[in-house]
């Protein structure tokens, strides 16, 4: 199976030596390289795609668009990074959401703290990750979805969100947020920890507060994840009578989505590709 579905001749494929020689490389964070070879690309032709600013409480927030190069009106969906950044992996989930006809949109969220894209590994990204407000993170996706409506093009009557690791446990959170979000769909974000300061609430404190339908798509053999954590967050949202559900994929890693790095798994990612997809139609993100 795909990891995607796109229209007839949108270019997927690049090669592990474009990558590292050609310059596509640069647009990966330092901790996430060597890129795998399974990594693909897809076209910006028919789309507009770049670099936008977006105005915020405080000063502005970068965010990489794109939409359908044609035309207005687009569902809009919020795209929510790993802890490596909004590097060139979350700028082309952008690209296969606007191939699709959304105008997607990923707001760099750490920039304030600092730049994860030049930390060299996991343990330097960590305690700078672990510095983001919550509070700060739903504001700026509410900056975001403001300027995707007013600048950009889109209909955020048709608003749904989704996001990867770190961006998962965000969908969740944003989910409670929003009443306007129509749908979130969660790749293997966390569901439960320590809470602090700046982050005050994980996935399962807020079952009883989601305000759109969630589907978390998470992995079976996941190191960080345990599955009796899923399974508790299983048992809350039933308990709760929520629409929200979670998907499990047997016998696959954390990061299966993530077609960079040795976790991806195409089977499991095309099978959540169009599980989000029609989690979107089903409830308005489209």
């Amino acid at each position: 199976m795909a990891p995607f579905s796109t229209p007839p001749g949108t270019d997927l494929r690049i090669g592990r030596r474009e990558l590292l020689l050609g310059g596509a490389a640069a647009g990966f964070a330092l901790a996430v390289r060597p890129v795998a070879a399974s990594t693909v690309t897809t076209s910006t032709q028919g789309l507009t795609a770049g670099w936008v600013s977006v105005p915020a409480a405080d000063g502005s927030v970068k965010a990489y668009r794109a939409r359908p190069a044609k035309g207005s009106g687009f569902p809009v969906v919020l795209v929510v990074q790993e802890i490596f950044g909004v590097h060139a992996y979350i700028q082309d989930v952008c690209r296969r959401l606007a191939q699709l006809g959304y105008l997607a949109i990923a707001p760099s969220l750490f920039d304030r703290q600092g730049d994860v894209t030049q930390l060299p590994d996991i343990p330097s990204i960590l305690p700078l990750v672990a510095t983001v407000p919550d509070s700060q993170v739903m504001t700026d996706l509410d900056a975001t979805a403001a300027w995707a409506a007013a600048s950009g093009g889109g209909d955020v009557s048709r608003l749904g969100i989704t996001g990867f690791c770190w961006g998962g446990r965000i969908t969740w959170l944003y989910a409670a947020h929003n009443p306007k979000l129509k749908a979130g769909v969660a790749w293997y974000g966390r569901l439960d920890g320590t809470a602090s300061e700046r982050q005050p609430l994980f996935p399962i404190d807020v079952v009883s507060k989601l305000k759109a339908p969630v589907l978390g798509l998470y992995a079976g053999q996941d190191d960080g994840i345990p599955m009796e954590s899923v399974q508790r967050m299983q048992a809350a949202l039933k308990a709760a009578g929520s629409p929200s559900r979670i998907e499990v994929f047997p016998g696959v890693p954390h990061g299966f989505h993530a077609d960079y790095r040795p976790t991806y798994r195409a089977a499991a990612a095309g099978a959540g590709w169009t599980q989000m997809r029609a989690w979107f139609r089903a409830n308005g993100v489209v």
